[in-house]
């Protein structure tokens, strides 16, 4: 097994994970705009307690998003510091894929719906099938809306859907009989069996590349955009008379 390191800011939780000797050593913290200022330290920190240094590692793995701008930048930003300072590789995860992998129920075969908030009433999603002990891309991240996904999942039911869209939009999306994880989130210890199998299939790219997976090109509504928004969510919940 690799000696991996694993991070993710890519929402309002900082995740960091460590692998090394059989062991995973674990933080989790505020994220948001804390994350910039906090994360580095942090993973001195979690180093210090495993007793490693970072030209140990084998790699460094990062959530690249999709997610919160300002967090996909930071978790790329010191992917990229820290494993140019110490000559080492970097392992990009995408975060929709660590929901699942947070979400899945051991070994057996599965599909599974990642679906998260991305804010400005649209979701990020993805879909994946788990088998013979790898995942495979079903449907890669995209940004789309709970009317758009419940057209999706009209033609082809869910098995499984997870992640905090589920919250966040409970009164609109149209899941069936799938089963729900709301809460599983893109943690760096979920991530950490998706670096590993990275790494043994010779994943792990120069530091240079460690770019984030953006999905979205616009970062916020305008004040009429949001009015709208709001008005439309008003008029969706009033009974029909």
């Amino acid at each position: 097994m690799a000696t991996l390191l694993a991070f993710d800011t890519a929402t309002e939780r900082m995740s960091i994970a460590l692998s090394a000797h059989g062991r995973v050593w674990t933080h989790d913290g505020a994220g948001g705009a804390q994350a910039s200022a906090a994360l580095i330290p942090a993973i001195m920190a979690l180093l210090a307690e495993a007793g490693l240094s970072l030209s140990q590692l084998d790699a460094i793995a990062f959530g690249r998003g999709p997610g919160a701008f300002t967090g996909l930048r930071t978790a790329c930003s010191v992917a990229q510091g820290l494993a140019l300072g110490a000559g080492k590789p970097v392992l990009p995860v995408d975060t929709l894929l660590a929901v699942a992998e947070s979400a899945r129920e051991g070994d057996v075969p599965q599909t599974i719906w990642a679906a998260s908030d991305a804010r400005m009433n649209e979701i990020y999603a993805a879909h994946y099938a788990f088998d013979a002990g790898r995942w495979r891309t079903l449907v890669p991240p995209f940004l789309t809306t709970a009317e758009l996904l419940n057209e999706r999942w009209g033609v082809e039911a869910p098995g499984v859907v997870a992640g905090s869209a589920l919250a966040m939009f409970r009164d609109e999306l149209r899941t069936g009989a799938a089963r729900l994880v709301p809460d599983a989130a893109p943690s760096a210890q979920a991530m950490l069996p998706l670096a590993q199998a990275m790494w043994n299939d010779g994943g792990a790219l120069d530091a240079a590349l460690a770019i984030p997976l953006y999905v979205r090109d616009k970062v916020a509504q305008t004040t009429a955009e949001r009015e709208a928004a709001r008005l439309a969510k008003e008029q969706a919940a009033e009974p029909a008379r």
